[in-house]
């Protein structure tokens, strides 16, 4: 029973049965990639059960090193990283690949606890935060990686959020990314600009730049109520549906498993994600912070990657988190649920909240 309570049972079980549901989907597609997700599981796994059994506090005077050690990496990527479709986010170890931009996931979170759990959220404060996250939003931008920097962002933004600060501050942050997001477009690369071009008329274009959009829809809406059937799904098995195994695996589910298998992914994700916040509330502020962090990035994954399978969103190259193929986020997945379980290896103390704003 011990063992049980370290490992934290809900999470790695209701974790497992949504990586089970990812490899069944993979394995009816294509079983050498499907072995190769089991293992990646393996190894999240052991890194989970690895990890979890630190006190989160014990890691603090490893923040930096590892913050300068990922920017490097980072870097690293844009010099010796593998090229895939005009990008540069891999940096090939022999038999695989390791992707930089997953884990400055886990290392932001965890200098932004760091730095929050000692400091006021003044707008002086606010700016440093900014400061010091920014060179992970270049240099995975400029690989370039919009999904993941907007990821980071998310992430920086949902720190920043649970800290209670006050009314007038949220809504000054809202009009600055109100009037900032309109101005990236003179950032973006072609191809994103496409991309948002193809969401908003995605009919213009049907055969090039709709079409992504038009068979995620389709392949979404064929599935009805029940689906077609594991490795009966048309627009995947005959490949009209694009990267159905990452970026468009949930349209890919919905075809096969329909709205039940749709919905059975929503309830797992929601029980996690609802189950890792509950555990938050009994850390210290720095343990809080770093659940929040987790929590933040994940929902804003899951929102993208499901809204833009159905239609709602812009195709922005998100992943599903333990669900989409590949062997960086699900390790990264697994160690930050893992960094959760460190967190509640301290309980909440008396000054839980001398970080927010009265």
């Amino acid at each position: 029973m011990k063992i049980l309570k370290q490992i934290n049972l809900p999470i790695i079980l209701s974790s497992l049965l949504l990586v089970s549901i990812g490899i069944l989907v993979i394995y009816s597609s294509s079983h050498q990639l499907a072995l190769n997700q089991l293992i990646f599981t393996i190894f999240g796994i052991a890194i989970y059960l690895l990890v979890s059994q630190f006190e989160l506090d014990l890691i603090k005077n490893l923040i930096l090193p590892i913050n300068v050690f990922i920017i490097i990496l980072l870097i690293a990527v844009l010099i010796l990283g593998v090229e895939t479709r005009g990008a540069l986010r891999w940096i090939p170890l022999g038999i695989f690949n390791v992707q930089p931009s997953e884990f400055a996931k886990p290392a932001l979170i965890l200098f932004l606890a760091n730095f929050w759990s000692g400091n006021l959220p003044t707008w002086s404060n606010i700016l440093k935060s900014l400061f010091w996250s920014s060179p992970f939003f270049f240099l995975v931008f400029k690989q370039p990686d919009l999904g993941s920097t907007l990821t980071l962002i998310a992430i920086w933004l949902g720190i920043l959020l649970a800290l209670h600060i006050s009314v007038k501050k949220m809504m000054i942050l809202f009009l600055i990314i109100s009037l900032v997001i309109p101005s990236s477009w003179l950032f973006l690369h072609d191809y994103q600009k496409q991309r948002i071009v193809s969401f908003l008329t995605p009919g213009s274009d049907p055969l090039g730049k709709g079409y992504n959009l038009i068979q995620s829809t389709i392949a979404v809406g064929s599935g009805e109520f029940l689906g077609r059937g594991l490795g009966r799904g048309t627009q995947s098995r005959l490949q009209f549906l694009p990267e159905f195994r990452t970026d468009f695996i949930f349209a890919s589910i919905a075809e096969e498993m329909g709205f039940v298998g749709s919905a059975l992914i929503l309830s797992l994700y929601l029980f996690l994600l609802s189950y890792c916040l509950s555990l938050a509330r009994k850390a210290k502020i720095f343990g809080f912070l770093v659940a929040v962090g987790v929590v933040s990035g994940f929902i804003f994954q899951i929102f993208v990657n499901i809204g833009m399978n159905i239609g709602l969103l812009p195709i922005t190259g998100i992943t599903l988190p333990l669900i989409s193929y590949g062997g960086s986020s699900l390790i990264v997945t697994f160690l930050s649920l893992a960094l959760i379980i460190s967190a509640t290896k301290f309980k909440r103390g008396a000054n839980v909240d001398h970080v927010h704003e009265n």
